[in-house]
């Protein structure tokens, strides 16, 4: 086995240890719970199946989802049921599949850098950039190590239905087999990359952050290689009709969903000025700005408050920064084009039909530390002589004397990380997550199943779909609190909760007063329940690790 297998096989197994370690923390959020846990627990008990819209395919009387958000597909849903039903219906046997996930990536990862560094080498010789097999690269192997200790990469693959981490899969499979169709011509190879395509949209449509300006830059090299003197890239009508086909078949329930109710359509016109969680689409400059400091947040790593405490690696976007600039001035053959599309795919963020949430950039960090692994690469490469020639001897100077010194920064930045990764899952085993991601939501399944309220009133955002999850369907939950606005019930909600208060046995979930999510509903309950001269009763409370009031359940006899 080559010493570059060796290292590969360290990153992944480095990964895969903090990634398993204790995974059924936090608790599980609300949207792994919907966009996955609870279609696929609803087809394996046979359960009645609760299809995103009501629209979905119809066999043998049950309706199967094809989308579980407007934007979302249902592909985590499907790829979900064997390791469900192998292991059971449980959390860590939901986010096996993301794990798993983020392994894929791992590989095509370095498959894509690999590709690049080749593709770019003047040293590589004709016959072998048309090799139809890769070496693995220093580059590559750089990025997988990066990305293996990096806390965002880490904690976001452990729940990483929550982030829909599939679109890193698809689109990171699109790169490599775009970058490997230039290369060398094979016509399978675009075909999988528009296929890849396709499913990277398909699991969710903003992984057309990506997918643009890749096929922008596709067009542009294939347009420019007899200058490149590669004449083997060729477009046959027969390829170029199997390309669209595989591109097109992927999305295809994604077509047929708008025709059956027009979500996605009508989702993102109704956000188009403003989104649903009141973002600005037309405040290009702030919300830019907003994006820059996420993107610099990811490589940090400081954004899982909810893990129980915070660590960052204050000098990860320096050293990337730095890097990605001494790049550039060596080799901007090797640099300028993932750094365009980074750039572009950042560009394309900050429009949104929700908010300016910062787990949409999980998306992007494995590209943004693949960005500075090729820069990485082009700084170790061997300098071509013709252009050794060219160099003044102070560049040359400075690039040979810093080099060292961008070893050290990345090895101290892969320290860093590494430290701040096992720091998260020592909080975390104490807090066991914050919020949303709190293990009291297994309590409060554990409690409900347990002492009979099969059918209680949700009067907030996200329980119903964690709950059901998690008591395998016994306790089904009615969410009536109202999805029109975030920050007020609409008018009808009296109405629908009078309904509900006519029974003094009825039982009610909410979260407690400073953990509520949807605003007004709490305290409309509260007001409707003592106009009927009636006194709302706590019957019990279930608290974080550290004390915090999380969930409540209410009577009203």
């Amino acid at each position: 086995m080559t010493p570059h297998r060796i290292v590969l096989l360290a990153g992944l197994a480095l990964y895969l240890v903090l990634a398993f370690y204790q995974l059924g923390l936090p608790g599980l959020h609300y949207d792994e719970a919907r966009e996955a846990g609870l279609n696929a627990m609803e087809i394996l008990t046979g359960a009645p199946i609760t299809a995103f819209r009501g629209v979905g395919v119809a066999v043998m009387g049950r309706t199967f989802p094809l989308m579980v958000q407007d934007y979302i597909g249902a592909l985590n849903v499907y790829l979900a049921l064997p390791f469900l039903a192998l292991t059971g219906i449980g959390v860590p046997n939901l986010r096996a599949l993301p794990v798993l996930c983020g392994l894929i990536v791992l590989l095509l990862a370095e498959r894509s850098v690999s590709e690049w560094m080749v593709w770019r080498s003047p040293h590589s010789t004709t016959r072998e950039k048309r090799a139809t097999s890769t070496p693995i690269t220093p580059a590559g192997l750089l990025a997988v190590g990066l990305l293996a200790a990096s806390p965002s990469f880490i904690f976001w693959s452990r729940q990483g239905i929550f982030v829909t981490n599939l679109t890193q899969v698809f689109v990171f499979l699109c790169i490599w087999q775009v970058l490997r169709w230039l290369r060398t011509g094979r016509s399978s190879a675009l075909v999988i990359a528009a296929l890849a395509a396709g499913l990277a949209l398909y699991a969710k449509l903003l992984a057309v952050w990506v997918i643009a300006p890749l096929a922008l830059f596709a067009f542009l090299a294939w347009l420019r290689r007899p200058r490149d003197g590669n004449r083997l890239v060729s477009l046959a009508p027969a390829t170029l009709a199997l390309a669209a086909f595989a591109f097109v078949a992927p999305l295809m329930p994604l077509l047929w969903f708008n025709l059956q109710s027009s979500g996605t359509l009508a989702s993102i016109g109704a956000n188009l000025g403003r989104s649903y969680y009141g973002v600005d689409n037309l405040a290009l400059g702030a919300n830019l700005i907003t994006r820059l400091g996420q993107l610099v947040q990811i490589l940090r790593g400081d954004q899982f408050w909810y893990l129980g405490a915070v660590f960052a690696n204050p000098v990860a976007p320096w050293v990337g920064l730095a890097v990605v600039g001494l790049g550039l001035l060596r080799s901007p053959s090797y640099v300028a084009t993932p750094l365009l599309l980074l750039a572009c795919a950042v560009a394309s963020s900050i429009f949104t039909v929700s908010d300016l949430f910062i787990t949409h950039y999980a998306l992007l960090q494995p590209l943004a530390l693949s960005v500075i692994a090729v820069a990485a690469g082009a700084l170790i490469a061997r300098q071509p002589h013709a252009a050794a020639h060219r160099s003044t001897p102070y560049r040359s100077t400075l690039l040979r004397s810093v080099r060292p010194l961008v070893a050290a920064l990345l090895l101290a930045t892969f320290a860093w990380d590494l430290a701040n990764s096992v720091a998260y899952h020592r909080t975390l085993a104490q807090s066991g997550g914050l919020a949303d991601h709190s293990d009291a939501s297994y309590h409060l399944a554990y409690h409900l199943r347990y002492n009979g309220m099969g059918a209680p009133l949700a009067l907030d955002w996200g329980i119903d779909a964690t709950v059901r999850f998690l008591t395998e369907g016994a306790v089904t939950p009615v969410e009536i609190f109202g999805y029109a606005s975030p920050d007020a019930p609409d008018a009808q909600f009296e109405q629908r909760l009078a309904i509900f208060l006519e029974n003094p046995d009825n039982v009610y979930l909410l979260h407690s007063e400073q953990a509520t999510v949807f605003k007004g509903r709490r305290e409309r309950f509260f007001a409707a329940v003592t106009a009927q001269g009636r006194t709302p009763v706590l019957e019990r409370r279930f608290l974080q690790r550290d004390g915090t009031a999380l969930y409540e359940i209410w009577k009203a006899p």
